[in-house]
């Protein structure tokens, strides 16, 4: 688990580095005001769950259990579906992507919920 969550904090981590470059210089004068707005909506909450992504794996080397994993799943799932779909819904402009987005959101929730969860457990012990 500690490998694969921290390649993917990794790879997420640099992805949203070099989305929110190629967005401030290559889509700026691309995209209007409102679809560069949204595009980098996605990038922010992608290096934010990124770097939770790092924090759950760094947990995971002292807190056994299944919510770990379960967070970062979630932040993974999230990242895919909210942030991936804003990117395709700024580039494409088909609005009918913004369906996807709130499962995005439901994903994070559901990851904080759980790395909450894990947190909750330490206080048994």
């Amino acid at each position: 688990m500690l490998r694969s969550l921290l390649l993917l904090a990794a790879f997420f981590g640099f992805t949203a580095v070099a989305l929110g470059a190629f967005a401030a210089h290559g889509l700026k004068s691309q995209l209007s005001a409102d679809l560069l707005a949204v595009f980098q909506t996605g990038v922010h909450y992608q290096m934010v769950h990124a770097l939770a992504l790092l924090g759950v794996a760094l947990l995971s080397l002292h807190v056994p259990g299944r919510a770990l994993l379960l967070a970062g799943g979630l932040f993974v799932l999230g990242i895919l579906l909210f942030s991936g779909s804003l990117y395709l819904l700024s580039l494409t402009g088909v609005r009918g992507l913004g369906i996807v987005t709130p499962f995005g959101g439901l994903a994070f929730l559901g990851g904080w919920v759980s790395l909450g969860v894990a947190a909750w457990g330490l206080g048994a012990r």
